[in-house]
C-alpha cells in the first residue's frame, strides 16, 4: 500500500472541492491533495451545459462547463496535486484516507485536515414508492441530462416528468430542443420544487403543462414504459381514489430530490443532520469530527453553485487554521435554532466567540414580504427585509460581531398588510 502524508485532502472534484483546493493553497497550505473517482475533475457541472452559472462570483451568465473551467485553469496553475480515477473508500476519525485507483492501487493518505465534498444523489423510483413493472425507461434527470449532453442518446421520444426539481425542469426544455415530447411534469407538492425562473424559462415558455398536487401511481410496460398512471393527491399526499388516468409514454424521468451523498461521512464518524441529510457543522464548516471539515451539496443541498463555492471557501479556510492550530480542539458551541417559518439553518452551530459567520437557510412555504431576524440572548444581531421566498431558494446571509454563549435563534416573520 503507497503511503501519503498532506496538509490538506479534499475528496471530491466538483464545484465544492475545487474551490476548497484552491482556498486551501491560497490560505497557506503546502501540500493540498484533490481526490476524484471521475476520469475529469468538475463533478456534476461536466453536463450542465446550460447557462445561469456564475452570477454572483463572475458577474455573468456562464454555462456550468464554462464556471468548472474558470476553477480548474486556477487550480492547474495553483500547485495543487490532483488524483483523477481515484476512490475513496473510507475517511477514519483520525483523517486518514483509504483510497484506490487502477494506477497506484491502494492507497493510505494521512492529512492534517480532510474536507468533504462528495456532492449529492438522486432520489430513485424506489424511495418515492412508485408501484408496478420494472421496464427500461426509468430514469432520474441526471441520468437523462448525462445521456443527452455528454453521450449524445435520447433515451426516449415521448417523456412524464415526475417532480419539479430544477434538474428536471431544465431537462424538460433541453428534452423539448432535442425533438422529445415531453408530455407533462407531475409534482406531488403542493407547490414546484424548483427555482421561479426555471419554472418560466423551462416550462411556461415551452408550454410543458405543470400539474401539482398530482403524482405518479404506476408504471407500466414490460420490456420498455409504455404509460404510467397519475393521481391527484390529497393533503396528505395520498392519491385519490377516481383521478387516476393513464399518460402514454416510453421515459419516465424523475427529479423527485437530492440526498448529500454521505457514506463516507457516516464511517468517519461525522454527526449528520436529520433535516438537512448532511453533516452538523459549525461556523468554519468543521463536522463533529475535529479536522474533518464538509462544503457543497454533501452538507447541505444548494440551489446556487456560487453559493457551493463559498462554503468550500469556507471549509478551506477553517481546514487551514486547523492544521496551522487557530481552532480550538475541543471548542464550546452555541446552537443555531431555526425559528418561525425557518426550515433549516447550515451551519447549525457557532463557536462560542467567533467573529460572526456565514448562514444558509431555508423557509419553510412561500412568503411575500418578511423579515429576517437573528438574535441571542436577548440581543438582536441583524435584522434584515426580505421579499418573494420560497423554499426552493436559498438564503444567505453574514452574522457581523462577537458571538455569546447564549443561542442564536434565526427566524422570519411574514409581513401582514391591511
Amino acid at each position: 500500500m503507497k503511503r501519503v502524508s498532506v496538509d490538506v485532502a479534499v475528496v471530491g472534484a466538483g464545484p465544492a472541492g475545487l474551490a476548497a483546493a484552491l482556498e486551501a493553497r491560497r490560505s497557506g497550505a503546502k501540500r493540498v491533495l484533490l481526490i476524484e473517482r471521475d476520469a475529469e475533475l468538475g463533478g456534476i457541472l461536466q453536463q450542465c451545459i446550460h447557462d445561469g452559472f456564475g452570477l454572483h462570483r463572475f458577474g455573468r451568465r456562464m454555462s456550468g462547463n464554462q464556471y468548472a473551467q474558470a476553477f480548474i485553469d486556477e487550480v492547474e496553475a495553483s500547485g495543487v496535486e490532483v488524483r483523477l480515477g481515484t476512490m475513496a473508500l473510507e475517511v477514519t476519525g483520525a483523517r486518514v484516507i483509504y483510497a484506490c485507483s487502477k494506477s497506484e492501487g491502494m492507497l493510505e493518505i494521512e492529512a492534517g485536515a480532510v474536507i468533504l465534498a462528495m456532492g449529492c444523489r438522486e432520489r430513485t423510483a424506489n424511495q418515492v414508492l412508485i408501484c408496478g413493472d420494472r421496464p427500461a425507461g426509468v430514469l432520474t434527470a441526471g441520468a437523462v441530462q448525462r445521456y443527452v449532453n455528454m453521450e449524445g442518446y435520447l433515451p426516449g421520444s415521448r417523456a412524464v416528468i415526475l417532480g419539479s426539481g430544477d434538474i428536471g425542469l431544465i431537462m424538460a426544455r433541453r428534452m423539448t430542443l432535442e425533438g422529445i415530447e415531453v408530455k407533462a411534469v407531475y409534482e406531488v407538492m403542493p407547490a414546484p420544487g424548483g427555482l421561479t425562473r426555471n419554472i418560466v424559462q423551462c416550462l411556461d415558455e415551452f408550454n410543458i403543462p405543470l400539474h401539482l398536487s398530482t403524482t405518479v401511481t404506476r408504471v407500466n410496460g414490460r420490456k420498455r414504459v409504455e404509460s404510467v398512471a397519475v393521481a391527484r393527491v390529497d393533503k396528505n399526499l395520498k392519491p385519490i381514489p377516481g383521478t387516476e388516468e393513464t399518460v402514454g409514454c416510453d421515459l419516465l424521468v424523475l427529479a423527485v430530490g437530492l440526498i448529500p451523498e454521505n457514506e463516507l461521512s457516516r464511517g468517519a464518524g461525522v454527526a449528520l443532520d436529520p433535516r438537512t441529510k448532511g453533516p452538523v457543522l459549525d461556523d468554519v464548516f468543521m463536522t463533529s469530527v475535529p479536522g474533518v471539515f464538509a462544503c457543497g451539496n454533501v452538507a447541505v443541498v444548494f440551489d446556487l453553485v456560487d453559493y457551493v463555492s463559498q462554503s468550500g471557501e469556507i471549509a478551506a479556510r477553517g481546514a487551514v487554521d486547523f492544521i496551522a492550530g487557530g481552532l480550538c480542539r475541543q471548542p464550546q458551541y452555541v446552537p443555531v435554532e431555526a425559528g418561525e417559518n425557518v426550515n433549516f439553518v447550515v451551519p447549525q452551530r457557532l463557536r462560542h466567540g467567533c467573529a460572526g459567520a456565514r448562514l444558509f437557510l431555508r423557509v419553510k412555504k412561500p412568503l411575500r414580504e418578511a423579515v429576517l431576524t437573528c438574535e441571542s440572548g436577548g440581543r438582536m444581531l441583524m435584522q434584515k427585509s426580505l421579499r418573494h421566498l420560497a423554499p426552493p431558494e436559498m438564503i444567505a446571509f453574514d452574522l457581523a460581531g462577537r458571538i455569546g454563549d447564549a443561542p442564536v435563534a434565526v427566524s422570519i416573520r411574514e409581513v401582514t398588510r391591511e
